[in-house]
């Protein structure tokens, strides 16, 4: 009987239990979706269902899905990029010069520029399939996540605390174990939350990503934005609104489901020596933590990714040299690079100026460089505006785990939130009140680019040591010394990575923010964002080269002269350690 009772025990514990149960439901749940959301993407480009879009309600949750799985794809791609882009600016001094001012000029480069020349290039790599327009799509909104990211990794990776260098140093780690044991977990809360934001920077452009108008050629995706699009385009309120409360639903569902158990996971890497006193929590955590066959089927994986990391993987060349054969060696590439560099540029600049001078004249260059001087006024006008405000609202949220579990859908939420949704509310109140646009349309720019000011300053915050907030607390250090002393040098590092993709932000929203529709009226403001989106719109190549080529000019000089300077002080002067 006992033999018996035992046995029965044993065949009751190796059985799954409810929470097993309900997360293999989620998982499946998730890759059904996938299958029946990717089906659409493969479609003939002509099939009657491809490109044909309804404003009947019960398609949202169709559209919702094609849109999820597009941003999804573009941030798999996104973090692709950013751990070998950014760990290879970060790592060679060689490879840094070139590769951050590219960085630079893609960020610059607004979403409608990329897709006036990468949608025929993916329409002729699948010719007659979906695949192609939804590859293009997905490159547009990895345009808009990927080099927040990259600026953000590769911020870390310079600014980690020598203390823990020579440690990492002491215990012999090679290059690749120091990059996966000490300086990628100490990225990783910059990068989640940088993440999020990037993920919500996606929505903001997921109208012009998934309505693709250039010149002759219009593709329409199934999506949340070209849905939205064609709302806007009929003057559909309701439509409007039941997109809106889409967007909320799947932020909400990714948010709980995906980015929440992300940040339990970074709180994990924070740079501190007392225990914190508050942890971050996520019923996704506690729900796979209570699981018995899903802890044991990750198990393996996660024994043979530390296996991974623990290898040494030494290059046999390093070392090999004397240290005057290796100043050479450094010279001559040093020499290599800058003339392969240079090379490079003055083609590039052969090729520009042959091609906008055979169809442009002295006076368009000169419009081009006035309008983009307006659009630099804006933009930097309004990154102050939002530094002032979100860098303090920041902190406080990143300094408070339980406020920070509240406000992060909702803020995730006004992020992804598009300018295009405004646009009934602005023409009209514009024409209504003969408003000047100049001004007046400037603010839609905010919209998609202060939350980079916000995410930053959080994830700056919320990893500042809990023993260093202890020790101002001991030593009385309050009000205005804790603000300028404490808390505004321990989160300057992150407010410059977070200023600076929002200045690369507002240069792409001011595309959609400069050349307002709402209907058939449309509302415009001086600026290389309305230039860029005009020509566009006419399918005038000469002036979109031209108008990215001044718009990419203007932010490697802001960037080069103001925005670099900060980051170098941050990294001199303010890193923790």
């Amino acid at each position: 009987m006992s033999r018996f009772v035992a046995l029965a025990t044993r065949s009751r514990s190796a059985l799954p239990n409810l929470f097993d149960l309900i997360a293999f439901a989620l998982i499946f749940g998730a890759l059904v979706a996938i299958v029946h959301g990717s089906h659409g993407m493969t479609l003939p480009l002509q099939a009657p269902q491809a490109t044909a879009i309804s404003l009947d309600y019960s398609n949202l949750p169709y559209y919702a899905l094609r849109t999820t799985l597009r941003m999804f794809a573009a941030m798999f791609a996104s973090l692709v990029f950013t751990f070998t882009y950014a760990t290879w600016a970060a790592k060679s001094r060689r490879a840094e010069r070139f590769l951050v001012p590219l960085l630079d000029v893609l960020q610059s480069v607004p979403i409608l520029g990329f897709l006036s020349f990468t949608v025929t290039f993916f329409l002729g790599l699948f010719p007659g399939s979906m695949l192609g327009a939804e590859c293009a799509a997905i490159f547009a909104i990895f345009t808009s996540q990927a080099w927040n990211m990259a600026f953000s990794f590769y911020q870390s990776l310079r600014t980690v605390p020598k203390e823990l260098n020579e440690v990492a140093d002491s215990f012999r780690l090679s290059p690749w174990q120091k990059f996966w044991q000490l300086e990628t977990p100490y990225a990783m809360p910059g990068l989640i939350w940088n993440t999020m934001v990037s993920m919500s920077g996606g929505w903001f452009f997921v109208v012009a990503s998934e309505a693709i108008s250039v010149g002759n050629t219009t593709v329409n995706l199934p999506g949340v934005g070209s849905y939205l699009a064609r709302a806007i385009s009929e003057k559909r309120i309701d439509a409007v609104v039941a997109a809106i409360i889409t967007m909320l639903a799947v932020i909400i569902a990714y948010d709980q489901l995906l980015f929440r158990p992300l940040v339990t996971f970074g709180s994990r890497f924070r740079f501190e020596l007392s225990a914190s006193q508050e942890e971050e929590r996520s019923w996704v955590v506690l729900l796979f933590r209570r699981t018995k066959w899903l802890r044991a089927l990750t198990r393996l994986p996660a024994h043979a990714f530390g296996a991974m990391a623990l290898w040494r993987l030494d290059l046999p060349i390093r070392g090999k040299l004397s240290p005057a054969g290796a100043a050479w060696k450094e010279r001559i590439l040093d020499l290599v690079s800058i003339v392969i560099g240079l090379a490079a540029g003055i083609y590039t600049l052969w090729l520009f100026s042959h091609f906008i001078m055979t169809s442009l004249k002295l006076a368009d260059i000169e419009q081009a460089l006035w309008l983009t001087f307006l659009t630099m006024l804006r933009v930097l006008a309004l990154i102050l505006l939002a530094s002032l405000v979100w860098v303090p609202v920041g902190i406080l949220v990143g300094l408070n785990t339980r406020l920070a579990e509240r406000v992060q859908p909702l803020t995730q939420f006004l992020a992804a939130f598009p300018a295009n949704v405004l646009f009934p509310i602005v023409v009209v109140v514009i024409v209504r009140y003969s408003l000047n646009p100049d001004i007046w349309l400037s603010f839609l720019i905010i919209f998609g680019t202060q939350w980079y000011i916000l995410f930053n300053v959080v994830g700056g915050a919320s990893t500042f040591p809990n023993d260093l907030r202890e020790a101002a607390a001991t030593f009385h250090v309050r009000g205005w010394d804790w603000w300028t002393k404490v808390m505004l040098p321990a989160v300057f590092p992150y407010y410059v990575t977070g200023a600076l993709t929002a200045s690369g932000g507002s240069w792409n929203a001011a595309i959609v923010a400069e050349y307002v529709k709402w209907g058939n009226v449309t509302v415009s403001a001086h600026g290389i964002g309305a230039y860029i989106a005009k020509a566009t719109e006419a399918g005038d190549y000469p002036r979109i080269v031209l108008g990215v080529a001044t718009m990419s000019i203007f932010v490697i000089v802001l960037n080069r002269f103001f925005w670099r300077p900060l980051s170098r002080f941050a990294e001199r002067r303010l890193q923790l350690s």
